[in-house]
């Protein structure tokens, strides 16, 4: 049995344009040293899925960067490996797949032709926009066992503690988790269990519903696949019961932010040694620390100066923190510099970004204040 991978970088820029202005969903840094994609990567190469197609749609230079020929997660290979599936578009079709996507489905479309040819039995879709480290060998062998026609991960979330900035996939699970119902909406009150967007169908199944979508003129993955087979085929549900976090925002982006700051957020993404999530490799020196340096309940990467105080904070590669400065509550992204006395709280800086000396720059956790990349404040 072989399974290829698709990933959708593009899907959701629209959520969080502050931070896709100049990059794809795909490429937005977390964590210290990752990229959103890392994640779902690194979820199929744990689970020996080694043909993966990245979808994208526009501003794709910093992927193709980060990427490169994927040999950090070991998938620059002759055979399968990663491929870049940038629109495909010609001058003398007229059909859907021969312009630039809007949606899901129509993303799909204009992968026929690396679906048609990854000669896989079965296809794993997902985002890029959710968090979690998954064995995705389980849910494809729940899949294969169950004879369904397509089997969809989701997460109970309890809403009362996690707000949700957009709509997501509500969906209503009957016996044997098949798929009764879905919705997309933004849940108020109440467990709920939602979709992570997590999809495992035949490689078969998915070449007729690109053909059946172009022939139809179908576009909406959930109205035009999802629901018109919920009768007539079998849509079943694996749940999954780890740690999960959805980015829909640029507040939810930071809020997930600061959740890693928790050791269950760190031990539910990084503590099993047998699924780790990779991302690229950079030789830089270690983090510097001068006596006066202050640092608690932090994430900090390599390359980092720290001359003043950083608090639950989360500093990316090459941050400088001047003297007397202090940093509360913030993301700092690679290469910012924060001035001598300098105070940042509840802060979001893009790349590149200087903060002059004793500025004094403070958002909320509801709303955090965010600086662009390249930017001098």
């Amino acid at each position: 049995m072989t399974v290829a991978g698709l990933i959708f970088s593009n899907i959701h820029d629209g959520c969080i344009p502050e931070m896709t202005r100049f990059r794809t969903m795909a490429s937005i840094p977390f964590g210290c040293r990752y990229r959103l994609v890392d994640f779902a990567l690194s979820n199929m190469v744990n689970s020996n899925i080694t043909n993966i197609g990245i979808i994208t749609h526009y501003n794709y230079r910093s992927l193709l960067d980060h990427i490169g020929t994927g040999k950090d997660w070991d998938l620059a290979r002759r055979s399968g490996g990663i491929k870049i599936l940038p629109p495909y578009v010609t001058a003398y079709e007229n059909a859907v797949a021969n312009r630039l996507y809007e949606s899901r489905l129509e993303a799909i479309i204009n992968a026929k032709s690396f679906v048609s040819r990854c000669n896989a039995d079965y296809v794993v879709l997902s985002d890029c926009d959710v968090i979690l480290n998954i064995d995705l060998g389980k849910v494809i062998e729940d899949h294969v066992n169950s004879g369904a026609y397509m089997t969809i991960v989701t997460k109970k979330v309890n809403t009362a503690e996690r707000h949700f900035d957009s709509n997501v996939k509500v969906v209503s699970v009957g016996e044997n988790n098949a798929l009764t119902d879905i919705a997309s909406y933004k849940p108020k009150n109440g467990v709920v269990e939602i979709s992570t967007n997590i999809m495992v169908i035949s490689r078969k199944d998915l070449e007729a519903i690109i053909d059946d979508s172009v022939s139809h003129g179908y576009t909406d993955f959930m109205k035009d696949v999802i629901k018109r087979n919920l009768k007539k085929k079998l849509i079943r549900t694996y749940k999954y019961d780890g740690w999960y976090a959805y980015i829909s925002s640029l507040e939810s982006y930071f809020s997930v932010s600061m959740r890693l700051l928790t050791e269950e957020a760190r031990e539910g993404l990084w503590g099993d040694r047998n699924r780790r999530i990779y991302t690229k490799l950079r030789n830089s020196a270690p983090t510097k620390y001068s006596d006066e340096a202050k640092v608690t309940n932090s994430l900090i990467a390599d390359g980092c100066v720290i001359e003043g105080t950083v608090e639950n904070s989360i500093l990316f590669r090459g941050v400088h923190v001047g003297k007397g400065a202090v940093v509360r509550n913030s993301v700092l992204l690679q290469d910012t510099y924060v001035g001598n006395n300098a105070t940042v709280n509840c802060t979001i800086t893009d790349k590149n970004v200087m903060i002059k000396d004793s500025r004094n720059l403070s958002g909320h956790e509801t709303m955090p204040f965010f600086i662009s990349k390249g930017s001098m404040v």
